[in-house]
């Protein structure tokens, strides 16, 4: 009995030890994406068919009138500095869009410290962590997010193609881009081991 209690305590201390010590890694690559990033975040009114469609609608015409306030070759800091000046006309971009559609709902944009879980995309993924994020809200914001990333543009077109243009760009170094892009093999898992492990060191947390 002593010998397999032995052989399990040593396992769990193995185990927790890998854990740490790929967490920690993956933490200091988070936090680096983390700040080369902008994140989008929509949050519907409702579950209801109807918001869920409005919710894509108003990304959409964010997102559009975000990209026309950046400056060219605009960086992280200018990117930033452009959304937290036009929050108003971001959030009446969104209005307009909800009052095309009959609704009367009110919209809000602003941009604040957000946690967003592992996000699998077309052609790359993103770790769960903390963003700077352009959250917008629709009405009682009570329905289902809408995740991407505000800048570097990676929601419009291919996704594939946006990030070798945030590269050339200097928005992302080559590691950063391998490992969204998930030349570095198995980088969904290693996002969630990451999330996993967050969430067990939080129930330990006081």
């Amino acid at each position: 009995m002593d010998r397999k209690l032995k052989t399990w305590e040593i396992a769990l201390m193995f185990g927790i030890l890998i854990s740490v010590t790929v967490g920690s890694w993956l933490g200091r690559e988070q936090q680096g994406l983390a700040d080369s990033v902008i994140r989008f975040h929509v949050i519907a009114n409702s579950d209801s068919e109807a918001d869920q469609a409005l919710k894509l609608a108003v990304r959409d015409r964010v997102l559009a009138r975000a990209e026309e306030l950046y400056p060219q070759d605009a960086t992280l800091a200018q990117a930033q500095t452009a959304l937290e000046g036009h929050l108003n006309a971001l959030a009446a971009a969104g209005r307009e869009v909800v009052e095309e559609q009959g609704y009367d709902y009110p919209v809000t944009a602003r941009l604040e410290d957000c946690w967003f879980p592992t996000k699998e995309y077309e052609g790359f993924a993103l770790p769960a962590g903390n963003y700077t994020a352009l959250r917008v809200v629709i009405g009682e914001g009570r329905g289902q997010n809408w995740w991407c990333v505000a800048f570097p543009p990676l929601c419009l077109g291919a996704a594939s193609e946006t990030v070798d243009q945030a590269l050339e760009a200097g928005h992302f170094t080559p590691d950063q881009g391998a490992l969204v892009t998930g030349d570095g093999k198995g980088y969904v898992l290693k996002f969630k081991a990451m999330e996993l492990l967050g969430e067990l060191q939080g129930l330990f947390q006081p």
